[in-house]
């Protein structure tokens, strides 16, 4: 009889050996499938990477491009600013008429504007109206 349970034992041994193996069996190829699926996503992922790194050197060039294009505009707006200051220094009537609005400001009356800067009645009066205090 020790022999039947020596027997039936190795049996039930082999038996949870074979449901062990099959049992691991399954959990490698869940295991092998996970990483199949985990491999497929980094390589999206990886894609996604290169794109976006090419989308951001394209956005860097074109920032690089407006901020050119930008300072570029800067210096024509210096330049035509220097124009207009320059004209504006060299214009005898603009200086009469800055000088006017400036009296304007400070309270001066159409007498003062027409005897100080030589203007016509109806200019002083057009500039006390335009520039005047309320």
């Amino acid at each position: 009889m020790t022999d039947e349970v020596l027997i039936v034992a190795a049996l039930v041994f082999v038996v949870a050996c074979l449901g062990l193996v099959l049992y691991l069996q399954h959990r490698i190829n869940q295991l092998s499938l996970n990483m199949d699926e985990l491999t497929e996503r980094l390589k999206d992922c990886h894609e996604q990477q290169v794109s976006f790194k090419r989308e951001l050197q394209e956005l860097r060039s074109g920032t690089i491009g407006v901020g050119r294009r930008v300072l570029a505009f800067e210096n024509k707006l210096q330049k035509q600013d220097a124009k207009i200051d320059e004209t504006h220094l060299q214009d005898p009537q603009a200086k009469l008429y800055s000088r006017a609005m400036k009296m304007v400001g400070l309270g001066a009356d159409v007498e003062e504007l027409i005897q100080e800067c030589e203007l016509p009645k109806a200019e002083a009066e057009l500039l006390l109206r335009l520039h005047g205090k309320a």
